[in-house]
């Protein structure tokens, strides 16, 4: 009979790990006391630890996709409105932990895109996808008349996304919402301000 699998579970710890240690800091022996499994379970599951902060990564992606489809595939909600919303969940998650845990593709953007390039390329996908549903709904505004055309849809999820991370990384700092609160307050008075007379 084959022994149970540990990988969901040190994937888990391995998120709770990195998010507190960071990705150099934490340490093979953390996570599996994280997890409470042997320490074989590891390199039974995993060739390296970079391979598997990719799969944490992954793991973490998948959750973001998730909350990014609930928010922007709304349609009860116009798509400036849909835009807002999914800062609005990610604020309230983020306010959850205190204002310490950020966004881990933004922690590991700042501390793995010059020490690995495997973890770097994986990112840069990343960031790839998670731009898609954002130029999607901006396009959809844009159409609509609620979002300015003078920048193209591509460029606005780009500098909505980069800026939002910027956000987050201050937040840990200040340790509480107020550069998420200015980023969404500035943002959709100017850049992602409404167009209608009325501002509705």
């Amino acid at each position: 009979m084959s022994k149970p699998s540990n990988k969901n579970e040190l994937i888990a710890a391995g998120l709770r790990v990195m998010f507190r240690k960071g990705y150099h800091a934490a340490g093979v022996r953390d996570v599996v006391a994280e997890a409470g499994v042997p320490q074989g379970s590891f390199t039974n599951h995993f060739r390296s630890k970079e391979a598997f902060a990719a799969e944490v990564l992954d793991h973490y992606f998948a959750h973001t996709r998730k909350l990014v489809g609930e928010a922007l595939n709304d349609r009860t909600l116009r798509p400036r409105e849909r835009l807002l919303h999914y800062l609005d969940i990610i604020t309230e998650r983020l306010a959850a932990d205190d204002y310490f845990r950020g966004c881990l593709i933004g922690d590991f953007s700042i501390e793995v895109s010059q020490a690995s390039e495997p973890l770097r390329e994986r990112l840069a996908a990343m960031y790839r996808e998670w731009l898609t549903p954002f130029e999607r709904c901006i396009e959809e505004g844009q159409q609509a008349g609620e979002i300015s055309t003078q920048f193209p849809a591509s460029d606005l999820a780009d500098f909505l996304l980069t800026s939002w991370e910027g956000a987050i990384l201050r937040m840990k700092v200040e340790r509480g919402p107020e550069p998420l609160d200015r980023f969404k307050r500035i943002a959709f008075a100017t850049v992602f301000g409404s167009m209608r007379p009325n501002g509705t």
